[in-house]
Protein backbone atom coordinates (compact mmCIF):
# COMPACT_ATOMS: atom_id res chain seq x y z
CA UNK A 1 0.00 0.00 0.00
CA UNK A 2 1.55 3.22 -1.09
CA UNK A 3 1.08 6.32 1.15
CA UNK A 4 1.03 9.92 0.12
CA UNK A 5 3.49 11.90 1.77
CA UNK A 6 2.21 15.54 2.90
CA UNK A 7 2.34 18.65 0.83
CA UNK A 8 5.46 20.40 0.50
CA UNK A 9 5.29 23.90 1.95
CA UNK A 10 5.30 26.16 -0.82
CA UNK A 11 8.99 27.54 -2.08
CA UNK A 12 8.29 31.19 -2.05
CA UNK A 13 8.40 33.17 1.32
CA UNK A 14 7.55 36.62 -0.18
CA UNK A 15 4.10 36.10 -1.65
CA UNK A 16 0.53 38.06 -1.24
CA UNK A 17 -1.37 37.94 1.99
CA UNK A 18 -4.25 37.07 -0.12
CA UNK A 19 -4.75 35.27 -3.66
CA UNK A 20 -8.60 35.62 -5.70
CA UNK A 21 -8.35 32.63 -8.51
CA UNK A 22 -10.60 32.76 -10.90
CA UNK A 23 -11.11 31.08 -14.04
CA UNK A 24 -12.35 32.65 -17.22
CA UNK A 25 -13.68 30.89 -20.41
CA UNK A 26 -15.19 33.28 -22.87
CA UNK A 27 -15.76 36.47 -20.32
CA UNK A 28 -14.60 38.97 -21.93
CA UNK A 29 -17.95 40.63 -21.76
CA UNK A 30 -17.96 40.34 -17.67
CA UNK A 31 -14.20 40.63 -16.95
CA UNK A 32 -14.06 44.67 -16.65
CA UNK A 33 -16.69 44.95 -14.24
CA UNK A 34 -14.85 41.91 -12.37
CA UNK A 35 -11.37 43.47 -12.08
CA UNK A 36 -12.95 46.72 -11.09
CA UNK A 37 -15.02 44.97 -8.51
CA UNK A 38 -12.54 42.38 -6.99
CA UNK A 39 -10.09 44.95 -6.61
CA UNK A 40 -11.80 47.53 -4.81
CA UNK A 41 -12.59 44.77 -2.46
CA UNK A 42 -9.26 44.03 -1.66
CA UNK A 43 -7.67 46.91 -1.50
CA UNK A 44 -10.29 47.97 1.58
CA UNK A 45 -8.80 45.41 3.07
CA UNK A 46 -5.43 47.18 3.32
CA UNK A 47 -3.16 43.71 2.23
CA UNK A 48 -1.03 42.34 -0.35
CA UNK A 49 -3.08 40.88 -2.90
CA UNK A 50 -2.80 39.19 -6.35
CA UNK A 51 -5.87 38.27 -8.97
CA UNK A 52 -5.18 35.12 -10.97
CA UNK A 53 -7.00 34.89 -13.81
CA UNK A 54 -6.93 31.52 -15.85
CA UNK A 55 -7.62 31.38 -19.19
CA UNK A 56 -9.36 28.72 -20.34
CA UNK A 57 -8.78 28.63 -23.80
CA UNK A 58 -10.95 31.06 -24.44
CA UNK A 59 -12.09 32.49 -28.08
CA UNK A 60 -13.91 35.76 -28.00
CA UNK A 61 -11.11 38.33 -27.02
CA UNK A 62 -10.85 37.15 -23.08
CA UNK A 63 -6.97 36.23 -23.56
CA UNK A 64 -6.30 39.85 -25.14
CA UNK A 65 -8.50 41.63 -22.70
CA UNK A 66 -5.89 39.60 -19.68
CA UNK A 67 -2.79 40.50 -21.07
CA UNK A 68 -3.58 44.34 -20.99
CA UNK A 69 -5.53 44.12 -17.43
CA UNK A 70 -1.69 41.47 -16.06
CA UNK A 71 -0.03 44.73 -17.97
CA UNK A 72 -1.57 47.52 -16.83
CA UNK A 73 -2.37 46.17 -13.35
CA UNK A 74 0.70 44.65 -10.93
CA UNK A 75 -1.60 42.59 -9.32
CA UNK A 76 -3.35 40.76 -11.75
CA UNK A 77 -1.91 37.09 -13.11
CA UNK A 78 -2.99 36.27 -16.74
CA UNK A 79 -2.84 32.42 -16.91
CA UNK A 80 -3.13 30.73 -20.55
CA UNK A 81 -3.64 27.23 -20.64
CA UNK A 82 -3.08 25.57 -23.85
CA UNK A 83 -6.62 24.75 -24.33
CA UNK A 84 -9.93 24.55 -23.04
CA UNK A 85 -9.61 22.30 -20.15
CA UNK A 86 -13.05 23.08 -18.28
CA UNK A 87 -13.08 24.63 -15.57
CA UNK A 88 -12.72 22.69 -12.47
CA UNK A 89 -8.89 21.87 -14.44
CA UNK A 90 -8.77 25.75 -14.69
CA UNK A 91 -9.62 26.24 -11.39
CA UNK A 92 -7.13 23.82 -10.13
CA UNK A 93 -4.11 25.69 -12.69
CA UNK A 94 -4.77 28.77 -10.90
CA UNK A 95 -4.29 27.05 -7.15
CA UNK A 96 -0.88 25.75 -8.75
CA UNK A 97 0.23 29.43 -9.39
CA UNK A 98 -1.16 31.36 -6.64
CA UNK A 99 0.84 32.64 -3.86
CA UNK A 100 -1.01 33.75 -1.42
CA UNK A 101 -1.59 32.62 2.53
CA UNK A 102 -5.18 32.78 2.06
CA UNK A 103 -7.06 31.71 -1.19
CA UNK A 104 -10.43 33.31 -2.48
CA UNK A 105 -11.95 31.09 -5.20
CA UNK A 106 -14.34 32.94 -7.55
CA UNK A 107 -16.27 33.26 -10.85
CA UNK A 108 -15.84 36.03 -13.10
CA UNK A 109 -20.01 36.32 -13.63
CA UNK A 110 -20.08 38.47 -10.19
CA UNK A 111 -22.68 36.09 -9.17
CA UNK A 112 -21.13 35.90 -6.13
CA UNK A 113 -20.20 38.82 -4.55
CA UNK A 114 -16.19 39.75 -3.64
CA UNK A 115 -17.22 42.15 -1.69
CA UNK A 116 -17.55 39.26 1.34
CA UNK A 117 -13.62 38.77 0.95
CA UNK A 118 -13.53 40.94 4.27
CA UNK A 119 -16.17 38.75 6.49
CA UNK A 120 -14.51 35.58 5.02
CA UNK A 121 -10.92 36.61 6.16
CA UNK A 122 -12.27 37.98 9.52
CA UNK A 123 -13.23 33.79 10.28
CA UNK A 124 -10.71 32.69 9.07
CA UNK A 125 -8.66 34.99 11.29
CA UNK A 126 -10.87 33.32 14.47
CA UNK A 127 -9.56 29.60 13.15
CA UNK A 128 -11.98 28.68 10.46
CA UNK A 129 -9.65 26.95 7.13
CA UNK A 130 -12.58 27.23 5.05
CA UNK A 131 -15.18 29.69 4.57
CA UNK A 132 -17.43 28.53 1.64
CA UNK A 133 -20.69 30.88 0.41
CA UNK A 134 -23.83 29.14 1.15
CA UNK A 135 -26.62 30.53 -1.34
CA UNK A 136 -29.40 31.77 0.28
CA UNK A 137 -31.13 32.92 -2.94
CA UNK A 138 -30.31 32.84 -6.29
CA UNK A 139 -31.60 35.56 -8.61
CA UNK A 140 -31.81 35.91 -12.00
CA UNK A 141 -32.29 31.84 -12.23
CA UNK A 142 -35.06 29.96 -13.78
CA UNK A 143 -37.25 27.72 -12.01
CA UNK A 144 -36.15 24.47 -13.99
CA UNK A 145 -32.37 25.49 -12.91
CA UNK A 146 -33.24 26.17 -9.00
CA UNK A 147 -34.98 22.97 -9.69
CA UNK A 148 -32.18 20.81 -10.91
CA UNK A 149 -30.00 22.47 -8.70
CA UNK A 150 -32.21 21.48 -5.58
CA UNK A 151 -32.10 17.99 -6.89
CA UNK A 152 -28.80 17.75 -7.85
CA UNK A 153 -27.49 18.64 -4.51
CA UNK A 154 -30.26 16.60 -2.47
CA UNK A 155 -29.62 13.18 -4.36
CA UNK A 156 -25.47 13.87 -4.15
CA UNK A 157 -25.73 14.12 -0.43
CA UNK A 158 -28.00 10.66 -0.74
CA UNK A 159 -24.94 8.82 -3.07
CA UNK A 160 -21.74 10.17 -1.79
CA UNK A 161 -19.78 9.73 1.85
CA UNK A 162 -18.28 13.03 1.48
CA UNK A 163 -20.26 15.42 3.75
CA UNK A 164 -20.70 17.68 0.72
CA UNK A 165 -22.60 21.33 1.90
CA UNK A 166 -25.51 21.99 -0.16
CA UNK A 167 -26.51 24.90 -2.39
CA UNK A 168 -22.34 25.95 -2.51
CA UNK A 169 -20.20 26.53 -5.45
CA UNK A 170 -16.65 26.84 -5.58
CA UNK A 171 -16.74 30.26 -4.09
CA UNK A 172 -14.99 29.96 -1.17
CA UNK A 173 -11.81 31.39 1.26
CA UNK A 174 -9.42 28.59 1.75
CA UNK A 175 -6.37 28.94 3.71
CA UNK A 176 -2.85 27.87 2.34
CA UNK A 177 -2.82 24.03 3.66
CA UNK A 178 -5.80 23.25 2.40
CA UNK A 179 -5.08 24.25 -0.90
CA UNK A 180 -1.75 22.37 -0.81
CA UNK A 181 -3.88 18.91 -0.07
CA UNK A 182 -5.70 19.89 -2.64
CA UNK A 183 -2.96 20.14 -5.22
CA UNK A 184 -1.71 16.96 -3.87
CA UNK A 185 -4.69 14.92 -4.97
CA UNK A 186 -4.82 13.50 -8.59
CA UNK A 187 -8.05 12.94 -9.48
CA UNK A 188 -8.48 14.14 -13.19
CA UNK A 189 -12.35 14.35 -12.86
CA UNK A 190 -12.34 16.92 -10.25
CA UNK A 191 -15.34 18.35 -8.18
CA UNK A 192 -13.33 21.10 -6.19
CA UNK A 193 -16.06 21.57 -3.86
CA UNK A 194 -16.19 17.89 -2.63
CA UNK A 195 -12.73 17.41 -2.60
CA UNK A 196 -12.25 20.21 -0.22
CA UNK A 197 -15.01 19.15 1.72
CA UNK A 198 -13.34 15.67 1.81
CA UNK A 199 -10.00 17.22 3.26
CA UNK A 200 -11.62 18.21 6.29
CA UNK A 201 -10.36 21.12 8.80
CA UNK A 202 -12.82 23.49 10.11
CA UNK A 203 -14.64 24.46 7.20
CA UNK A 204 -17.81 27.29 8.09
CA UNK A 205 -20.56 28.33 5.82
CA UNK A 206 -21.12 32.27 4.84
CA UNK A 207 -25.26 32.95 3.87
CA UNK A 208 -25.04 35.04 0.97
CA UNK A 209 -27.92 36.04 -1.55
CA UNK A 210 -26.33 35.04 -5.10
CA UNK A 211 -26.82 38.00 -8.03
CA UNK A 212 -27.58 37.40 -11.68
CA UNK A 213 -24.97 36.90 -14.05
CA UNK A 214 -23.45 41.37 -14.49
CA UNK A 215 -23.07 40.37 -18.12
CA UNK A 216 -22.61 37.45 -20.67
CA UNK A 217 -24.48 33.88 -21.03
CA UNK A 218 -24.05 31.13 -18.82
CA UNK A 219 -20.99 28.32 -19.37
CA UNK A 220 -22.99 25.71 -17.35
CA UNK A 221 -25.61 24.24 -20.12
CA UNK A 222 -27.26 21.15 -18.74
CA UNK A 223 -24.73 18.63 -20.65
CA UNK A 224 -22.19 20.17 -18.43
CA UNK A 225 -24.69 20.05 -15.43
CA UNK A 226 -25.07 16.31 -15.97
CA UNK A 227 -21.24 15.73 -16.22
CA UNK A 228 -20.33 17.45 -13.14
CA UNK A 229 -23.04 15.59 -11.73
CA UNK A 230 -21.45 12.38 -12.69
CA UNK A 231 -18.09 13.42 -11.94
CA UNK A 232 -19.34 14.10 -8.44
CA UNK A 233 -20.86 11.27 -7.64
CA UNK A 234 -18.45 8.54 -9.17
CA UNK A 235 -15.65 10.73 -7.13
CA UNK A 236 -16.77 10.15 -4.05
CA UNK A 237 -19.05 7.32 -3.87
CA UNK A 238 -19.57 3.67 -4.70
CA UNK A 239 -23.17 3.51 -3.97
CA UNK A 240 -24.03 3.45 -8.39
CA UNK A 241 -22.46 0.32 -8.40
CA UNK A 242 -24.14 -1.37 -5.07
CA UNK A 243 -27.48 0.03 -6.42
CA UNK A 244 -26.88 -1.63 -9.86
CA UNK A 245 -26.08 -5.23 -7.82
CA UNK A 246 -29.66 -4.58 -6.12
CA UNK A 247 -31.27 -3.57 -9.30
CA UNK A 248 -29.99 -6.94 -10.75
CA UNK A 249 -31.10 -8.81 -8.52
CA UNK A 250 -34.55 -7.55 -8.24
CA UNK A 251 -35.27 -8.06 -11.53
CA UNK A 252 -33.91 -11.75 -11.00
CA UNK A 253 -36.68 -12.10 -8.86
CA UNK A 254 -39.06 -10.86 -11.39
CA UNK A 255 -37.91 -12.85 -13.65
CA UNK A 256 -38.47 -15.78 -11.50
CA UNK A 257 -41.78 -14.90 -11.11
CA UNK A 258 -42.69 -14.24 -14.74
CA UNK A 259 -40.99 -17.61 -15.53
CA UNK A 260 -43.80 -19.32 -13.02
CA UNK A 261 -46.51 -17.31 -14.58
CA UNK A 262 -45.70 -18.93 -17.39
CA UNK A 263 -45.26 -22.35 -16.61
CA UNK A 264 -48.49 -22.42 -14.69
CA UNK A 265 -50.42 -20.57 -17.55
CA UNK A 266 -48.70 -23.20 -19.59
CA UNK A 267 -50.06 -26.26 -17.90
CA UNK A 268 -53.38 -24.74 -17.60
CA UNK A 269 -53.91 -24.90 -20.99
CA UNK A 270 -53.72 -20.89 -21.80
CA UNK A 271 -51.53 -18.99 -23.64
CA UNK A 272 -48.12 -18.98 -22.27
CA UNK A 273 -47.90 -15.25 -22.97
CA UNK A 274 -45.24 -14.10 -25.66
CA UNK A 275 -45.81 -10.87 -25.60
CA UNK A 276 -45.59 -10.91 -21.81
CA UNK A 277 -42.20 -12.75 -21.85
CA UNK A 278 -41.04 -10.54 -24.83
CA UNK A 279 -41.66 -7.42 -22.54
CA UNK A 280 -39.95 -8.61 -20.01
CA UNK A 281 -36.68 -9.81 -21.85
CA UNK A 282 -36.89 -6.25 -22.97
CA UNK A 283 -36.96 -4.92 -19.47
CA UNK A 284 -34.23 -7.04 -18.65
CA UNK A 285 -32.02 -5.95 -20.84
CA UNK A 286 -32.56 -2.70 -20.85
CA UNK A 287 -31.23 -3.24 -17.05
CA UNK A 288 -27.93 -5.01 -17.98
CA UNK A 289 -27.39 -1.89 -20.16
CA UNK A 290 -27.86 0.25 -17.25
CA UNK A 291 -25.59 -1.87 -14.83
CA UNK A 292 -23.00 -2.28 -17.59
CA UNK A 293 -23.31 2.11 -18.28
CA UNK A 294 -22.74 2.51 -14.56
CA UNK A 295 -19.60 0.11 -14.24
CA UNK A 296 -18.20 1.76 -17.39
CA UNK A 297 -18.35 5.25 -15.75
CA UNK A 298 -16.06 3.64 -13.52
CA UNK A 299 -13.77 1.91 -15.49
CA UNK A 300 -13.42 4.85 -17.58
CA UNK A 301 -12.23 6.63 -14.71
CA UNK A 302 -9.71 3.86 -13.83
CA UNK A 303 -8.13 4.20 -17.45
CA UNK A 304 -8.15 7.92 -17.52
CA UNK A 305 -6.16 8.24 -14.25
CA UNK A 306 -3.89 5.07 -15.14
CA UNK A 307 -2.49 7.03 -18.22
CA UNK A 308 -1.30 10.12 -15.61
CA UNK A 309 -1.09 12.51 -18.19
CA UNK A 310 -0.70 15.97 -16.40
CA UNK A 311 -4.13 17.37 -15.30
CA UNK A 312 -3.18 20.57 -17.47
CA UNK A 313 -0.80 22.30 -19.45
CA UNK A 314 0.14 26.20 -18.46
CA UNK A 315 1.20 27.71 -22.33
CA UNK A 316 2.18 30.85 -20.84
CA UNK A 317 1.81 33.34 -17.80
CA UNK A 318 1.59 37.39 -17.94
CA UNK A 319 1.92 39.41 -15.28
CA UNK A 320 3.50 43.19 -14.48
CA UNK A 321 6.29 42.55 -12.20
CA UNK A 322 7.32 39.29 -14.06
CA UNK A 323 7.18 37.12 -11.49
CA UNK A 324 5.65 34.34 -13.28
CA UNK A 325 7.72 34.43 -17.01
CA UNK A 326 7.34 31.10 -17.31
CA UNK A 327 5.15 28.10 -15.84
CA UNK A 328 5.87 26.71 -12.61
CA UNK A 329 7.74 23.34 -12.60
CA UNK A 330 4.99 21.89 -10.21
CA UNK A 331 4.39 18.01 -10.66
CA UNK A 332 0.93 17.93 -11.79
CA UNK A 333 0.48 13.63 -12.21
CA UNK A 334 0.53 11.21 -10.09
CA UNK A 335 3.80 9.62 -11.45
CA UNK A 336 5.45 13.27 -11.30
CA UNK A 337 4.56 13.38 -7.52
CA UNK A 338 6.31 10.31 -6.61
CA UNK A 339 9.46 10.73 -8.05
CA UNK A 340 9.43 14.64 -6.59
CA UNK A 341 8.77 12.59 -3.17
Amino acid sequence: MMLRAAPSPPAETDGPALSVVSPCFNEVEALPEFHRRVSAACAALGCTYEIVLVNDGSRDGTTELLDELAAADPHVVAVHLSRNHGQQLALTAGLSVCRGDDILVIDADLQDPPELVGEMLARRAAGADVVYGKRRRRAGETAFKRTTSYLFYRGLAALTEADIPQDTGDFRLMSRRVVDWLLAMPERRRFVRGMVSWIGFRQEPLLYDRDPRVAGETKWPLRQLLRLAIDAVTSFSIKPLLAAAWLAGATGILAAGCALWATATWISGAAAGGVALAALMLGLSAVQFVVLAIQGQYLGRLCEQSRDRPLFIIDRIEDAAGRHAVAPPRPTSTRQRNRAA
